[in-house]
């Protein structure tokens, strides 16, 4: 009977649980205290890189008013992350040195950009250096998460004077024969020459800032903003965004032929003054209501799908 409780004794102490501890097959994930230091540096680094294109790129969104927008376009790529902030923390980070050549090519770029005296290069370096950066430090599953939020980055980077001047002197030649093709219909009579129109009163002329190229820009702009937050599939965003560049022309030539129809039966001195100044506002109020129209209408024409995904 001794002999049994004692037996009973070891029994009870070997299945009396004691204080739990981790087991060699579950470890707990623990982030070393310098894990913070390569993105640190990282971060240092493009700092020093590019602070002095970073200051006058603000300083060009505050002057030039055709890029007045892209001071929400960070902030728009800020809220990206935020709204995907639980896609990005299940994604796997998986470093790779495949992402090596896309970080050469933006330094060569951006060296290129420096030493080439162009602001353009140099800036859109900086897309492609973060777009390595992100591919290699945490592999390319997350760039295919982050890749909206890192590309919408253009948007917000003036065009090159080449490129500029080949899109907005188009832009004026066909806002003129718009204008001139409308205003005949409201008893206007027009004579036009390139980007100045004759009226019967004085000449009107379609200077570079009359384009449309600033509402082009903004309502593209607005457009993929707008998209993002009311439609979930890609093709639909980009049908948003594409749909903003007629919109935008035929806005800005409206505001052509309201401003001759107010040179030749009010005031020309308030037409050019007031009215021109306040008619754009206006104008692109319209060019936004225009937008949700079509967005309406391709609702109603094509119903999105209830489980589409983003």
């Amino acid at each position: 009977m001794v002999i049994g409780s004692l037996q009973n004794e070891q029994l009870t102490q070997e299945v009396t649980p004691g204080p739990i501890q981790a087991s060699a097959s579950s470890p707990r994930i623990q982030i070393p205290a310098h894990a913070w230091l390569p993105t640190a540096l990282v971060g240092t680094l493009l700092i020093a890189l590019y602070y002095r294109i970073g200051i006058k790129l603000f300083i060009d969104w505050y002057n030039i008013p055709d890029y007045s927008h892209g001071f929400l376009v960070p902030l728009f790529s800020l809220f990206l992350l935020w709204d995907k902030r639980k896609q990005i923390a299940a994604t796997p980070v998986r470093p790779t040195w495949t992402g090596l050549p896309m970080i050469l090519l933006g330094l060569l770029v951006l060296v290129l950009g420096v030493y080439g005296v162009d602001l353009f290069t140099s800036r859109i370096s900086f897309v492609i250096l973060l777009t390595g950066l992100i591919w290699t430090f945490f592999g390319h599953a997350m760039l295919r998460q982050l890749r909206f939020p890192v590309l919408v980055l253009f948007l917000a980077i003036p065009f090159p004077a080449i490129i500029f001047n080949q899109i907005t002197f188009p832009l004026q030649l066909l806002a003129s024969r718009l204008a001139s093709m409308t205003l005949p219909l409201l008893g206007v009579p027009v004579l036009q020459e390139g980007n100045v129109i004759q009226l019967p009163v004085m000449k009107l002329e379609v200077a570079e800032a009359c384009s449309g190229i600033r509402s082009l820009m903004s309502l593209f702009t607005l457009a993929v903003f707008y998209g993002y937050f009311l439609e979930r599939t890609t093709t639909r965003r980009l049908i948003l965004a594409l749909a903003s560049i007629p919109i935008a022309v035929a806005a800005n030539a409206i505001r052509i032929v309201g401003t001759g129809l107010c040179v030749q039966y009010w005031d020309p001195v308030k037409a050019l003054g007031f009215f021109h100044e306040f008619s754009g506002w206006v104008i692109f109020v319209i060019s936004l209501a225009c937008l949700y129209l079509i967005h309406r209408f391709m609702r109603m024409v094509a119903p999105p799908k209830e489980k589409a995904t983003a």
